[in-house]
């Protein structure tokens, strides 16, 4: 379990660490700095707190779902997209200023994340709370992403 849960650790920290290349340059960048953004976008320190521990909790749920989940490949395949979709949204959003299709990614990877949250709730009962902060969060992300390609 400790060994799952460090793998899990070092993927989701280097999907955050592949995102921050793209995100640390933009998030103070002229044309990120002038966007309208939503009245309830949080402080900055905020998203890198939220990202920290939310992966952590998604670690822990991860090596719980694969000690729980008989069709692991079902279980790598859906934390493969998901780590896909985490670390394009960055680049997207940041780098190419892409926010409609930002957009249709952070929505594809909130649909991603809710579908694994409650297709296992029955077999993973309350460790699926381990889930929900990143659930919310992209919930949250989603609504300032789509307040910025409707007001810019």
């Amino acid at each position: 379990m400790i060994v799952r849960m460090t793998l899990f650790l070092i993927l989701n920290f280097a999907a955050l660490a592949l995102g921050g290349l793209a995100t640390s340059k933009g998030v103070s960048s002229d044309w990120y700095t002038q966007l309208n953004k939503a009245p309830w976008t949080p402080p900055g320190w905020v998203f890198g707190a939220a990202w920290t521990s939310i992966m952590i909790c998604y670690a822990i749920y991860m090596a719980y779902a694969w000690n729980i989940r008989v069709d692991k490949k079902m279980v790598l395949t859906l934390f493969i997209a998901q780590w896909i979709l985490n670390v394009l949204w960055n680049p997207v959003f940041f780098s190419y200023q892409q926010t409609l299709f930002s957009l249709g990614i952070i929505l594809a990877l909130t649909a991603l994340i809710g579908y694994v949250l409650f297709a296992q709730l029955t077999s993973l009962k309350l460790k699926s709370l381990l889930l929900a902060p990143y659930f919310i969060w992209l919930l949250i992300a989603s609504s300032l992403n789509a307040y910025i390609v409707l007001k810019n």
